[in-house]
């Protein structure tokens, strides 16, 4: 498992070091795979959920090649800090909303519904300004192959895609079944 570990962190680490970015990487143990840290500007990692996630794309794509695609990713996130910093006020907002109000809540009130529709629209624009920096940087400097780099894209960017297209149709119903209580 340490060596696991240690050789996960090592190759995030070049795949950035490759794409000209210096930032530091950390294990966590979080349940998302990888992440960037946009406040305190360093690359998280989780080696349990890479293991499994490695498990949900093809036999075909190494655990390198998903670990480089991803590093790129994150790398993609770190070029995009300054308009991640500029949504911290509303982030911290819909953080404490969801701290304050249970699931249920959240769900049956269209207000509070709604600040998780903006949410999945912030994460949404975030990943796809990430992959397409991450694609720009592979690009330059031909860290992993372009087929299985748009594959990983796609498959990271359907999560979040199916998540905010589920919660949209909720929140549709919702209003559709107030308006109908108000008529």
């Amino acid at each position: 498992m340490i060596n696991k570990q240690i050789e996960i962190k090592e190759l995030i680490q070049s795949t950035l070091t490759k794409a000209g970015m210096d930032l530091d990487v950390k294990e966590e143990r979080c349940g998302i795979n990888m992440s960037y840290n946009f406040i305190l500007h360093y690359v998280g990692f989780d080696v349990e959920r890479i293991k499994s996630a490695i498990k949900e794309v093809p036999a075909a794509i190494s655990l390198e090649d998903y670990i480089k695609t991803f590093s790129l990713h994150e790398g993609g996130h770190a070029v995009d800090r300054k308009a991640l910093l500029a949504s911290l006020d509303r982030t911290i907002e819909i953080h404490e909303m969801k701290q304050k109000h249970p699931i249920g809540d959240q769900y049956n009130n269209p207000h509070l519904l709604n600040m998780l529709i903006e949410e999945h629209q912030m994460n949404i624009g975030f990943e796809e300004t990430a992959w397409k920096n991450a694609e720009k940087l592979n690009r330059k400097y031909r860290i992993v192959d372009s087929m299985v780099f748009e594959f990983l894209k796609n498959q990271g960017l359907k999560t979040y895609i199916d998540s905010y297209e589920k919660d949209l149709i909720i929140f549709e119903r919702l209003v559709n079944s107030k308006s109908e209580q108000i008529a």
